[in-house]
């Protein structure tokens, strides 16, 4: 299969519908490890009861297909949070902790990715990643990563369904995955995806062992813990964000104690951390649409550690020794305000709508002559209904008019643009387009749940030389709110351009540097 239609595993020769078919990928997925006799199936080192959901459901499916396996886990500490022991006992959940990988012949990180600094990385000959987060690594075809899912248990419950496992037929792991999702979801409220709701509404659960569960988040001993950190915090009144440090306790502890803090009407961003043997825990959240909590995390780790998640609830982690080397003895709140401040510094932020830009210092460009896609919304989906358009840069929501066209660029990017421009600038032609994507870009109805692949609706289009920009390399990172979509921003780096639409100064957008090169040609 050729690397610039692969969407996140390989499957058969095909056509490009086929090899865009989320369907066909979680059909022959699991059926991959039919052949093995042992698996190890490894949850992230603290494991969250996503993490824990997921395993054991795929714990039952293999040993009902023969399969010998094993839930593992490892890492610094052992499990201590009360809901996870009551989960596990409970629901009889055979996780085991060990500081050795078992002898095996797979070994299946769940709800992480192999290699990633909150999983210990055992040697391993042949390694499968099942996750649902964004993924930071070269694909092959034993890895399932579906990072628009609220949660890894949707990802796996999908995969059981694709192979007409009998979920509910056992109460324990049905009840199991119901409180997976209910855990990473933030109690159901950021469910996006309609598979999380499809799971939510179909699973049957015990309702008293979930209430119990959903009750016993703290220990008296973690609750003074918390209590004492939220008189710990460093406040920054310009940006509105807080430092908040804590003792040393279970890594689920930070979550509860961030949780509570960014419900506070000053603080817009709060990261709270705790040191522990090897380093330092983040935990990160957000309420503004400024400040992406997975891009703050990502920003405060970089070149210490590593730092991800979703929008508004992300995580990370500092590594002690690479600390010391760049920072030595300095207090480590100290250096964590400083680089949280300089995060806020680091960034212009552009909304579009409003922007009264300066061109001055901007070079003129045209569209290069290269085959790509375009899809008329309407098309495909009713006049007047409300959707998100999904991509590797990001969601854009918009609402379906007779006028809206959705354009397909190089690597799968999408953009919005009006029935008119497009007439002035496209003509439609006949060929292949010129694609390297890695991730084939959705629409998702948001009235009723349907989830359509572009793909498969895509003709394809040629500029006309009439589309003519101004833009110039970027000096500094941008935050765009794009005239589309005010709600979200695109992230554009130093290096990258920023991009101004010669006959409506307010259409601002960023191109990486090297789809720009691709795809424009200055006159």
């Amino acid at each position: 299969m050729k690397d610039e239609y692969r969407i996140v595993l390989e499957i058969d020769d095909g056509d490009h519908e086929k090899m865009n078919d989320i369907y066909l990928q979680k059909k022959q997925f699991l059926r991959k490890f039919d052949h093995c006799r042992m698996i190890c199936i490894q949850c992230h080192d603290n494991p969250d009861a996503d993490a824990l959901a997921s395993g054991y459901a795929l714990y039952c499916y293999f040993l009902d297909r023969g399969i010998k396996p094993r839930l593992i886990y490892s890492g610094k500490n052992r499990i201590t949070k009360p809901n996870l022991l009551l989960m596990l006992r409970e629901l009889e959940i055979p996780l085991e902790y060990v500081r050795e990988l078992p002898e095996c012949d797979m070994l299946l990180t769940v709800d992480c990715q192999y290699g990633s600094g909150n999983v210990t990385k055992f040697p391993a000959e042949r390694v499968a990643i099942i996750d649902h987060h964004q993924y930071g690594m070269v694909q092959n075809e034993y890895h399932y990563i579906r990072s628009n899912l609220g949660s890894c248990a949707t990802v796996v419950w999908d995969l059981l369904n694709s192979r007409e496992y009998p979920v509910n037929q056992n109460l324990k792991l049905s009840t199991a995955l119901y409180y997976g999702l209910y855990s990473d979801t933030n109690q159901f409220q950021e469910m996006f995806h309609p598979l999380d709701r499809d799971m939510k509404d179909s699973l049957q659960k015990d309702e008293v062992l979930l209430f119990q569960l959903m009750n016993t988040n703290l220990s008296l001993e973690e609750m003074n813990i918390a209590s004492v950190a939220l008189t710990k915090q460093r406040y920054c009144e310009e940006y509105k964000f807080s430092i908040i440090t804590s003792e040393e306790c279970d890594p689920n502890i930070l979550g509860i104690i961030s949780d509570f803090a960014i419900q506070v009407q000053e603080i817009d961003t709060c990261v709270v951390f705790n040191p522990n043997p090897s380093g330092y825990k983040l935990s990160i959240r957000s309420c503004v649409r400024e400040t992406k909590a997975n891009e703050l995390a990502e920003y405060l780790c970089e070149g210490l550690g590593n730092g991800g998640g979703h929008p508004t609830k992300a995580g990370g982690f500092i590594a002690g020794k690479l600390y010391q080397e760049r920072y030595g003895e300095r207090e480590f709140a100290d250096v964590l305000y400083e680089r949280t401040k300089q995060y806020y510094l680091d960034f212009d932020i552009i909304y579009a709508q409003t922007c009264k830009i300066d061109i001055s210092q901007f070079r003129r460009y045209r569209k290069k002559n290269v085959i790509v896609g375009m899809v008329v919304a309407s098309d495909f989906i009713k006049i007047g209904t409300p959707i998100l358009v999904r991509t590797l840069e990001g969601d854009v929501n918009l609402v379906v008019h007779e006028d809206l066209y959705l354009m397909i660029g190089i690597e799968g990017e999408v953009y919005p643009i009006s029935r008119e421009t497009f007439e002035k600038s496209y003509r439609m032609v006949e060929g292949e387009p010129y694609m390297k994507i890695e991730y084939a870009p959705t629409v998702r109805d948001n009235i009723y749940g349907d989830v359509y692949q572009l793909m498969q609706y895509m003709k394809t289009c040629m500029a006309t030389g009439e589309v003519l920009i101004y833009a110039r390399k970027l000096k500094k990172n941008v935050k765009v709110f794009t005239m589309w979509d005010d709600t979200k921003y695109y992230r554009g780096v130093a290096g990258d351009y920023l991009v101004v639409r010669e006959d409506d100064f307010h259409d601002i957008y960023v191109v990486r540097e090297d789809i720009f090169y691709d795809t424009y040609e200055e006159i």
